[in-house]
Parts: C-alpha cells; sequence; structure tokens
C-alpha cells in the first residue's frame, strides 16, 4: 500500500506539471461582449467542471428544463471527485444510519460540524446541510449511488464493501464532548478505496441521462460580462481556438480548487505548500477562482486546506506518541487524521515526530513515515535526536504515568488505545510535512451564499454567476475534521446551484 502511495505521488507531481499550460497565461478580467466578439454558442446554463459539484449541478439544471452545457478543461470528466474515498459527510438519521441501527439528529449533527469547524464558520450553510441531508442522502441513492447497510468500526475506509463508519473525529477529544458520536461517512458499498470512481460514474450517467450536452477538452478563460454588470457567458479554448459560449440564465464554476497552481498556493496557502503529496485532479489550477474574481467576486479562506498525515492503520500506532520539536505532545493522537496533518502544518511550522515502541511500531514494511533513530531506552532516543536535552524523557515519563492507569490528563486519548511507551526499541518516525506522506488539498475559494450564488467585494450577488466545490469556500475548512464534508459539499450545493442558475429570469 505505502509503494502505491509514493508511485501516486510521482503521478501527482508529474500531472501537475503536464498540465499547467491549462491555466491562461494572461489575467482572467472581464471581457465585454464587444471585447470578446460575437457568440459562437448559446446555451441556457453553462457548467464548468466535472466533478461531483459540477454533475450535480448540471443535473437539476437540466430537471428544470433548462438547456445545459458541461465543460471540462482535461480530455476525462470525473474532477477530483473520482480521486477521492467518494465519502458524503451525511446525517440526522439517514436510512443507512438507521439499518445499521444508529439514531442521530439534525442537532448533534449540527453540533459536531459546527462546533468543531474552527472560529467563525459559515452557521447558514452548515445549517441548511444538516437539515437538509436525510433527502440529499436519498437524491443519492436516486441517482444510482450504491449502498449497503452494513457498518464499520475501523477507523479508516476499509477495504471491505461496507457503507458507514466514523469518518472523522467524532470520537477523539473534544469532538466527542461537543456533540453525542454517531457514524456518518456514507461511502459507496463497493470493495477497495475506489468509492469516488463509484460515485462519479452513477453521477456521469445521470448527467448524460438528463440530456446534459458534455464536452471535454474545453478550457474557460474570461467570463463575459454585460455592461449592466451581468454574467453573460464564458470565453474558452478547444483543441487551440477561442470561442464564446453565451450562457442565457447562468454560469456555474466548478472548476475545483488550486492545489496544482504553484504560484498560487505559495501566495495563498503557504502551509500547504510544502506538503509533500499535492492532492487533486490535474485541472485543480484555479482557473474558476480567478474568472471569478476577475469579475469581482469576493475570496474566503484562501489560505485553508487539508493536510493529512495517515499515521493509521494499523490502528496500534495510535498508542504512540506524536511530539513537536521541543518533544512535547500537542494534539490527541486518535484524532482524524485530517486534524493531526493540520495542527502539524499550520501550527508546528510542518515538523513533527511519531514516537513507538515495539508495540505501537508499524507492523509491516512502508515507507510513507520514515524512522529517524531507533534505540533500547528513550534517553538514547533522545540522544539520537535534535530534542532539547531531557525534553522527550520528560514527555514519555508523564505520558506513561498516567497511561499506566488508563488516563490522558492532557489530551484525553481513548483508553483503547492508551498504554504506556516501555517496550523497547523505541523509534522516532519523521512526520514532518516536507519527508513524510503529507498530501494536501485546497479549501478557499469564492464566496458564495446558500444558492451558489457569487458574492462581489460589495456584499450582493454578481447576476449570472453561480459557483461550488472547491472553485467556492463552502463547509470543508481548516482543521479538516470529516472525510465527506468536501463531496458532500459539492453535491448538496452544487445542486443548489444548479436550480439557482437555471431559474434565474433576465430581461
Amino acid at each position: 500500500m505505502s509503494a502505491s502511495r509514493w508511485r501516486r505521488r510521482e503521478l501527482l507531481a508529474g500531472l501537475a506539471a503536464g498540465s499547467a499550460g491549462l491555466l491562461a497565461s494572461g489575467p482572467a478580467a472581464a471581457l465585454s461582449p464587444r471585447e470578446a466578439g460575437s457568440w459562437d454558442e448559446t446555451t441556457d446554463v453553462l457548467v464548468a467542471g466535472s466533478g461531483s459539484a459540477a454533475c450535480s449541478a448540471a443535473i437539476e439544471a437540466r430537471r428544470t428544463g433548462a438547456r445545459v452545457l458541461l465543460i471540462e478543461a482535461l480530455p476525462k470528466f470525473g474532477g477530483s471527485s473520482a480521486m477521492s474515498g467518494g465519502v458524503v459527510y451525511a446525517g440526522g438519521g439517514t436510512a443507512l444510519q438507521k439499518a445499521a441501527g444508529f439514531e442521530d439528529s439534525v442537532e448533534e449533527m449540527y453540533r459536531f460540524i459546527a462546533g468543531n469547524s474552527g472560529r467563525h464558520p459559515q452557521l447558514a450553510k452548515i445549517q441548511l446541510y444538516c437539515e437538509e441531508s436525510v433527502a440529499h442522502f436519498d437524491w443519492l441513492v436516486a441517482m444510482g449511488v450504491p449502498y449497503n447497510d452494513r457498518f464499520t468500526a475501523v477507523k479508516e475506509l476499509t477495504l471491505g464493501d461496507e457503507s458507514l463508519y466514523y469518518s472523522g473525529n467524532e470520537l477523539a477529544w473534544p469532538a466527542r464532548e461537543n456533540a453525542r458520536p454517531v457514524p456518518r461517512g456514507h461511502v459507496p458499498g463497493t470493495p477497495g478505496m475506489t468509492g469516488g470512481r463509484t460515485l462519479m460514474e452513477a453521477l456521469l450517467a445521470q448527467t448524460v441521462a438528463a440530456g446534459v450536452t458534455m464536452r471535454a477538452g474545453v478550457a474557460g478563460q474570461r467570463l463575459i460580462v454585460e455592461s449592466d454588470g451581468r454574467v453573460a457567458g464564458m470565453q474558452v479554448v478547444a483543441s487551440g481556438e477561442t470561442r464564446n459560449i453565451r450562457a442565457l440564465r447562468g454560469v456555474v464554476l466548478a472548476c475545483g480548487g488550486f492545489i496544482h497552481n504553484r504560484d498560487m498556493v505559495q501566495r495563498h496557502a503557504p502551509a500547504l505548500f510544502d506538503c509533500s503529496a499535492p492532492w487533486g485532479n490535474a485541472g485543480d489550477l484555479g482557473q474558476g477562482i480567478v474568472m471569478g474574481a476577475g469579475v469581482g467576486g469576493e475570496t474566503l479562506h484562501m489560505h485553508e486546506g487539508f493536510a493529512i498525515t495517515p499515521i493509521y492503520p494499523p490502528e496500534s500506532t495510535l498508542a504512540g506518541i506524536v511530539v513537536n520539536a521541543n518533544a512535547q505532545r500537542f494534539v490527541p493522537e486518535d484524532s482524524y487524521y485530517g486534524v493531526l496533518g493540520d495542527a502539524i502544518a499550520y501550527q508546528q511550522e510542518g515538523r513533527a515526530w511519531l514516537i513507538t515502541d515495539a508495540s505501537s511500531s508499524f507492523n509491516y514494511p512502508q515507507d510513507n513515515f520514515l524512522p529517524v533513530a531507533e534505540a533500547p531506552t528513550i534517553g538514547d532516543l533522545a540522544a539520537r535526536t535534535d530534542f532539547p536535552q531531557g525534553a522527550l524523557q520528560h514527555t514519555v515519563a508523564y505520558y506513561n504515568r498516567f497511561a499506566d492507569i488508563g488516563r490522558d490528563p492532557l489530551f484525553h486519548k481513548q483508553a483503547q488505545y492508551l498504554r504506556p511507551l516501555d517496550q523497547p526499541p523505541f523509534k522516532a518516525w519523521d512526520l514532518s510535512v516536507k519527508r513524510a506522506f503529507f498530501t494536501a488539498h485546497t479549501f478557499g475559494g469564492l464566496h458564495t451564499d446558500i444558492d451558489g450564488r457569487v458574492i462581489s467585494g460589495f456584499g450582493g450577488p454578481i447576476p449570472g454567476l453561480y459557483a461550488a466545490g472547491r472553485t467556492t469556500a463552502g463547509l470543508p475548512v481548516a482543521p479538516y475534521i470529516a472525510s465527506g464534508l468536501s463531496v458532500g459539499d459539492c453535491t448538496f450545493f452544487g445542486r443548489r446551484a444548479g436550480i439557482a442558475a437555471a431559474s434565474e429570469v433576465t430581461v
């Protein structure tokens, strides 16, 4: 498994380099119809992108009776959603939760998301998402996404086919005190970690069945804006030829994030820049965000994203401790790996180490996290690292003192992961963002309301312009508290953006 992860890292780096030319070389400022020239094609709703947000928008827009054209810059449809685990964070009492024997409520789901999503989250979006989560899951089922009613307690996407699991930080402290823990990770019931592909196969099939016109190899460049400020269409490049597409009702930007636009990441999300494995579709170059900003769209949370360091599986490693450059613990080790990765990348300048003994060490060959020292005692291990003198010994002694009686006064790690580190050999593993397998993806983007309307810097919606998915700043923030919040946000608010765009009345 680890070797394949390293191969994925190399592949993504190559894809990013090869696709750099997809980003417009010039500014993405608005064009007037006069500057653009004549229209080459007209539709009612134009959707840019082909991931779960774009397909959800296109399906719902088409269901209103609108003519819908979906364009994708790359030669293959599916976006970053097809590369994901396909998890959708859903709750409030979905059919799957009930079938697996779990009770949930809108209130508990809201408490978990709102109470753990950092400072000043977008509460209106969270509230609506939680209130309509049951109906949204039913929509996914109706779209043909295959789920079963089986639950797994494994702390990660399983290689089995169970469809429900704890996909985030629900059981870890302090989240478990903010809301009653309930499993809300809904994943297609197919074996292996290919749920994103399964999800997108269903949504793409429904997009075709709905009668959406789909074109690959068509890259958006600039938005075309009327003199009254209304977005009227988009200038695109297809097969080296510039064309102008008119959208009578609205344009939906669902072009993904910007993790592969390295200059943009360095400027806006420097904590993610050094992460070793930029993760996302090769088209995640930020072009949708740039086009939206070019017509006055406001951006939010551009510094945020997920930074993930998957120290589990196996779960036995969670009995170890994670320390910073001062050899001090700073996070519960049983945290969801998005919370752990965020703490390392954003709070510890990208540096951390996992300290294990014989019972908590990796029990199979892997190269995701490299050992930097091994010793028969903690004192010897400290001497072979660059920690301050005596600091690691103090940290381990304090941890062991309370772990021996099943307590963790500092970070309240769950009891099943608490045991003293007292079985040699002891090892220090490098968890730094540069040397470990450290995936990263962006969450910042255009400011939108609950219907996907892009909000300008002056506070009002830009007529004719909508956005969804990682082109926007939506539900997922840093720290990323649960797998499925991103794809859930994409599909739910993508649907709303498509409906709103198709329903817009033009004069």
